[in-house]
């Protein structure tokens, strides 16, 4: 079901741009759970290398099993650089999370849709006056969601790797609708999967923190990470990009905080803060009108 078949002529654009959107929001409707997933960790004594640790290392591992590894050659060094760029997002995501604030981390990262824009005109694409005017419609509505940043993110190198897991992420972004054209959204997924294991056992080893899952609730949450934010999440996002482009993908999957904060406030208790439903609002406004298709 989650294999997605490369566009054909006989697969009208309007169904294909339909498809395309609804796996964009199912994937940014999964990633947005990962908040919950963190906060019922650390209630059961997980640490976060131990825990995406596992995550990714067993989901490659069941990917294995299915012959997702198998690609050709050409094929498998686009999704080595596709998968490295992931792993140095995710790793300079948690990074700036351990020197600033959760919500201007996350503001820095959902700058991707920016450097999606910046990627494509750099390469040579058209920017078109609606596109921007969708980015920055995004960006307003991030900023009023995630808050204004507080006395805790006067942090150069926090900021400067939040930054950076946002250009690298809008990299993955930008790079996986012309690297990963052709590939199966899980051969690509499998190899994300192994380049995040690695790197997280390597961050868990040289902490000292990497350690083996003892509890039943322990093991409840890891493969509860397998399934929603990693193999229906990753997937589904590699299966947008194919059918609708990284730019129009990037501005769907911002809608995440706003899934994430749904997700809190119904599984956690967490109230929202009324500025949420302004920048909700915004976010919504920017996605939609990414979507509508330029005239001429």
């Amino acid at each position: 079901m989650l294999e997605a078949p490369s566009p054909s002529p006989s697969s009208p654009a309007p169904r294909r741009d339909a498809v395309g959107i609804v796996l964009a929001l199912t994937s940014a409707a999964a990633s947005g759970t990962l908040g919950v997933w963190g906060k019922l960790a650390a209630r059961v004594d997980l640490d976060v290398p131990t825990l995406l640790t596992w995550r990714f290392g067993l989901t490659a591992a069941l990917l294995l099993a299915f012959g997702a590894f198998r690609v050709s050659r050409s094929e498998r060094i686009s999704l080595l650089l596709l998968s490295a760029l992931y792993a140095v997002a995710t790793a300079l995501y948690f990074a700036a999370l351990a020197r600033i604030t959760a919500g201007t981390s996350a503001l820095l990262v959902y700058l991707a849709p920016a450097f999606v824009v910046l990627y494509a005109a750099l390469g040579g694409e058209r920017t078109t006056l609606r596109a921007l005017l969708a980015l920055a419609c995004t960006l307003l509505g991030l900023g009023a969601v995630i808050g204004w940043p507080s006395a805790a993110d006067r942090d150069g190198l926090g900021l400067l790797l939040g930054g950076a897991a946002g250009a690298s992420y809008g990299a993955y972004l930008f790079a996986s609708g012309r690297l990963a054209s052709r590939a199966a959204p899980l051969a690509l997924t499998a190899h994300v999967s192994l380049a995040c294991a690695a790197v997280f056992a390597v961050l868990g080893s040289l902490g000292g923190t990497l350690s083996v899952p003892t509890l039943p609730a322990q093991w409840g949450l890891v493969l509860g990470m397998i399934v929603v934010p990693t193999l229906l999440a990753l997937p589904t996002l590699a299966g947008a990009v194919r059918r609708i482009g990284a730019a129009r993908v990037s501005l769907l999957v911002s809608t995440d905080p706003l899934w994430a904060i749904a997700f809190a406030a119904l599984m956690l208790g967490e109230r929202p803060r009324p500025s949420v439903v302004l920048g909700g609002l915004l976010i919504l406004a920017g996605a939609i009108s990414a979507q509508a298709r330029s005239r001429g």
